[in-house]
């Protein structure tokens, strides 16, 4: 689905179902270097179960237009934007690392929207080691494994998204690669810069009005588990801690979807 947002266009992915905005809604918002596609088995599954579903990719990323957002506040933004451009009132707001944070971000400025937040492989702040932060800008396929390298538990979890057997690992190195491919030269930058910036999170926490749910990897070392505490207790959210690294989506697929149905439910 193609929506036109200051005047850019702007993807987002319905699941495989034509959106209905008087649908419940459920608003995807994905990670740095990533696109829609993370949501695939969560938008499939909430679109084919009575609710509308946007998995947005963020402006600069894959099929919407950019130039990409250079701030947290700047997405959430643009997502709010995006909501009136499909004629949204009232969403669900879910997003990973990046994504989570512009989710927070989107339901704090707009409380009487947000009807849930599930903020998944989070944390408050989002802290970018400054080594990794240089190695984007110097040279963004290295920097790509590096991330890929600290995002999964294993080398080959079993089962996996999609299928028994997927090599987690290979699949998010390619997708990020293609991403950056499409995108900007310092689209990795972009990105990351963006989350070692946002400095408000607790203090949007406390603004949120909604149910929120937090989905951690026990073994994320991206977004340590541990530096979730305080917006956990900010958001007096329930957090449900799974095996497994900073895409719960993908090392526990049909886990993470039954913690977004009991959320929606």
């Amino acid at each position: 689905m193609i929506l036109t947002v200051d005047g850019r266009e702007a993807f987002a992915y319905t699941g495989g179902r034509p959106f209905d905005p008087a649908l419940p809604c459920v608003v995807f918002v994905h990670g740095a270097v990533c696109d829609h596609s993370v949501f695939t088995l969560l938008a499939r599954w909430c679109a084919h179960h009575g609710h509308g579903v946007l998995a947005v990719d963020l402006p600069g990323h894959m099929r919407s237009a950019g130039p990409a957002l250079a701030s947290v506040e700047a997405m959430a933004e643009e997502l709010l934007a995006l909501l009136d451009a499909a004629g949204v009132q009232q969403a669900a707001f879910v997003g990973h690392s990046l994504g989570s944070l512009v989710a927070l971000e989107a339901a704090a400025r707009a409380p009487q929207r947000a009807t849930r937040l599930v903020m998944i492989g989070t944390c408050v702040p989002m802290p970018v080691p400054q080594a990794l932060l240089d190695l984007s800008l110097a040279d963004p396929p290295a920097a790509v494994d590096r991330v890929v390298g600290f995002s999964f538990s294993t080398l080959a979890a079993k089962p996996s998204y999609p299928g028994p057997g997927v090599w987690l690992r290979g699949a998010t190195r390619a997708l990020m690669r293609q991403v950056l491919a499409v995108g900007e030269p310092r689209l990795f930058h972009t990105d990351f810069a963006a989350c070692h910036a946002y400095s408000g999170g607790l203090d949007a926490a406390a603004r949120v009005a909604c149910p929120a749910h937090l989905v951690l990897g026990a073994q994320d070392q991206m977004a340590l588990p541990r530096n979730a505490k305080a917006v956990a207790q900010a958001l007096q959210a329930t957090v449900h801690t799974l095996p497994g690294g900073h895409f719960p989506m993908q090392e526990q697929p049909d886990a993470t979807l039954g913690v977004l149905r009991r959320a929606l439910a």
